[in-house]
C-alpha cells in the first residue's frame, strides 16, 4: 500500500485493494476529505444527480457484474436518501458497499448540522453496518465490509465515516487487514446426506419441477442447472429474478411462475409431486395462497441462507449451501433419469391450450404493450441487458422478453422500487460497456429518477431508455379496476412532461412511437445509434397484465388465461 497522509487516503487505498474499478456517489461537506483523496488518487467516480440514483446504479452494476457496487454519500440527507436503495439491495441479495459521511466524533449525538443516526436507521436495511471510531481500523473494516457483502447470501454493507476520521493521520505501520468475524459464518461443504436424500426423492418422483431463483445466478450455476434439468428431464419454472438462469428457448422451460406467471408454470407447480427450489425465497408473489401452494408435492429447497429454508413453506428435503456446488453434487449422485414423457406431454398440452396471449385485434393503430416488448426483444437480441422499474411494464417484460442468458436482467423484485430501472441501467452499462443495455420503464417510475439523464449524456453511455407511457400508474390502475370498483383515485396522469423534448434538452436523441407502424423503424434506428436514445412509447392505457392470480387465491385460480 502506498503512503497514506490521511484517513481518507487510507480508505481509498483500502477500497482499491478490494479490486474495485468504479465508485458511484454524490459529494457533500462530511465527505469532502474523501473526495479530495479520490481526486488525488484518480479513482473512477461517477457523479449521479441524486443519491438514490447512485445506489440504484451500484445495484445494477452489482447485479450484472457480480462484483460489489460502491456508493459514497455525505452525512444526514445524503445518507438517508440511500435507505430505499439499501432496502432494495437487501431484499434482492445484491452486494453493495456504502460509505456515508458523518459529523465529527466530538459532536455525534448532539444534533449537529446534518447529523443522522445512520447506524440505527440502516440496521434493518443492511446485512451489516459499521461506524469507524479509530482511523487505524479503516483497512480492517473496509476488508470486512467487502467480504460480508459478497459472501454467503450477498447483501449491502454500510460504513459510517466521521469526518475527523477521514482527516486524521494514520500510523504508516498499520497491520495488513484480515478477516476476524466471530459472529459471521457462511455455509461450508454441502451435506452429502442432504444430497442423497434429495437424489432419492428425485429418483422416485414422477412429476418433478425445478424452480430457479436469483440464487442460481448469484452462484453462477446456470450452466449446471441446465445440464441437470436436461439429464433428468425435469421442467423448469423461473421466478422473476431467476429469469435468464435457464434459456427461455429451451423445451424444458415453462416460463415464470407466480402472480403473473404462465398458465403452464403455475399448473406445473400445482400438480407436481416434487418441487425443487434452487435459490428462491418462496416470496408471496410466487406462492399465492400458501394453503393451496403445491398441495400434492414434497418440497426440496437448496439455499445458501439456512434461515430461508422452512421460513415460508415447510420443507421435506433441505439442502444448505451454494447452488452451484449443490447441483454439481446432486448430478453426481443421480442415476439415469426415469421416463417422464407423460408429465412433459401434459405440460406441453397446457402450453398449447393456454399460451401467453394479448388482444391485438383492435382496428386502430394503438399499441399493445406486449407487442412492443416482443419487438424490443427482436431488435435488441439475446445479448442485450434489460433493466426495469416495477409495475405493469416489468411484468410484460418478464412475460414477453425472451431471456436466454444469466445476469441479463436487473429488476427490483422484493421491494418493488419505482425509479430503479433507469439508474440501474447506468450501472449495468458501466459494468458491461460493450453490451447493449435497455431500460424498460414506466412513465411514472421514470419521473422519479429522470435527472440521471445528465449522467448518460455526460458519459455518452449508449443506454436505450424505452418508456411504456400509458399516462397512468399502470399496476395501481389495474388493481383499482379489478378490486376497487374502477375508482381510479390518483392513478391516471392529467399532466406529464414532453419526454422527447426533455431528452433533447439533455442533448439526447429523443423519439416518439404513437402507433404500431412506428415501432419497427424507431427501434431499428435506436439500436443502430451509438449513443443514448430515449423513446416515448404511447401504449394502451387500459391494457392489463394477464394471467393474474388475485390476492388470496391459489396459483390454480388464475384469471385472464
Amino acid at each position: 500500500m502506498s503512503a497514506c497522509n490521511t484517513g481518507a487516503d487510507l480508505l481509498v487505498q483500502s477500497i482499491l485493494r478490494e479490486g474495485t474499478d468504479v465508485v458511484f456517489g454524490y459529494p457533500g461537506g462530511a465527505v469532502l476529505p474523501l473526495y479530495d483523496a479520490l481526486y488525488r488518487q484518480k479513482v473512477r467516480h461517477i457523479l449521479t444527480r441524486h443519491e438514490q440514483g447512485a445506489i440504484h446504479a451500484a445495484e445494477g452494476y452489482a447485479r450484472i457484474s457480480g462484483k460489489p457496487g460502491i456508493v459514497i454519500a455525505t452525512s444526514g440527507p445524503g445518507a438517508t436518501n440511500l435507505v430505499t436503495g439499501l432496502m432494495d439491495a437487501y431484499t434482492d441479495s445484491l452486494p453493495v458497499v456504502v460509505f456515508t459521511g458523518q459529523v465529527t466524533r466530538a459532536v455525534i449525538n448532539t444534533d449537529a448540522f446534518q447529523e443522522a443516526d445512520v447506524i440505527g436507521i440502516t440496521a434493518s436495511a443492511t446485512k451489516h453496518n459499521f461506524q469507524v471510531r479509530d482511523v487505524q481500523d479503516l483497512p480492517q473494516m473496509v476488508h470486512e465490509a467487502f467480504y460480508i457483502a459478497a459472501t454467503g447470501r450477498p447483501g449491502p454493507v454500510l460504513v459510517d465515516l466521521p469526518k475527523d476520521i477521514c482527516k486524521a493521520q494514520p500510523d504508516p505501520q498499520a497491520e495488513e487487514p484480515a478477516i476476524h468475524l466471530r459472529g459471521y459464518h457462511i455455509p461450508g461443504e454441502v451435506s452429502e446426506a442432504q444430497i442423497r436424500n434429495l437424489a432419492g426423492a428425485i429418483e422416485k418422483s414422477v412429476r418433478p419441477v425445478l424452480l430457479a431463483g436469483a440464487g442460481v445466478q448469484h452462484a453462477m450455476a446456470s450452466e449446471r442447472l441446465r445440464a441437470f434439468a436436461q439429464s433428468q428431464q425435469i421442467p423448469v419454472v423461473s421466478t422473476l429474478l431467476g429469469l435468464g438462469s435457464f434459456p427461455a428457448s429451451h423445451p424444458l422451460f415453462l416460463g415464470m411462475g407466480g402472480m403473473h406467471g404462465t398458465y403452464t408454470a403455475n399448473m406445473a407447480i400445482s400438480e407436481c409431486d416434487l418441487l425443487i427450489n434452487v435459490g428462491s425465497r418462496f416470496d408471496d408473489r410466487l406462492t399465492g395462497n400458501l394453503t393451496r401452494f403445491a398441495p400434492g408435492a414434497k418440497i426440496a429447497h437448496i439455499d445458501i441462507d439456512p434461515s430461508e429454508i422452512g421460513k415460508n413453506v415447510p420443507v421435506d428435503y433441505p439442502v444448505v449451501g451454494d447452488a452451484n456446488a449443490a447441483l454439481g453434487k446432486l448430478e453426481k449422485a443421480m442415476i439415469p433419469c426415469k421416463d417422464r414423457r407423460d408429465w412433459l406431454a401434459r405440460l406441453s398440452a397446457y402450453t398449447r391450450k393456454h399460451p401467453q396471449h394479448y388482444d391485438d385485434t383492435a382496428g386502430d393503430e394503438t399499441i399493445p404493450p406486449q407487442l412492443l416488448i416482443e419487438r424490443i426483444c427482436h431488435y435488441a437480441g439475446p445479448d442485450a441487458i434489460v433493466t426495469t422499474d416495477v409495475g405493469q411494464h416489468q411484468m410484460w417484460a418478464a412475460q414477453y422478453y425472451r431471456f436466454e442468458r444469466p445476469n441479463h436482467l436487473a429488476s427490483s423484485g422484493g421491494l418493488g422500487t419505482m425509479g430503479f430501472g433507469f439508474p440501474a441501467a447506468i450501472g449495468a452499462q458501466v459494468a458491461e460497456p460493450g453490451k447493449q443495455v435497455i431500460a424498460i420503464v414506466g412513465d411514472g417510475g421514470f419521473q422519479m429518477t429522470l435527472e440521471e439523464l445528465a449522467v448518460v449524456r455526460e458519459l455518452n453511455l449508449p443506454v436505450k431508455i424505452i418508456i411504456l407511457n400509458n399516462h397512468a400508474l399502470g399496476m395501481v390502475r389495474q388493481w383499482q379496476e379489478a378490486f376497487y370498483g374502477q375508482r381510479y383515485s390518483h392513478s391516471r396522469s392529467s399532466f406529464q412532461p414532453d419526454f422527447v423534448r426533455l431528452a433533447e434538452s439533455y442533448g439526447i436523441d429523443g423519439r416518439r412511437i404513437g402507433k404500431k407502424a412506428d415501432i419497427d423503424p424507431a427501434l431499428d434506428a435506436a439500436m443502430q445509434t451509438p449513443g443514448p436514445v430515449l423513446i416515448d412509447c404511447h401504449v394502451r392505457q387500459m391494457a392489463n397484465v394477464y394471467p393474474m392470480v388475485p390476492p388470496g387465491k391459489g396459483l390454480q385460480e388464475m384469471t385472464g388465461v
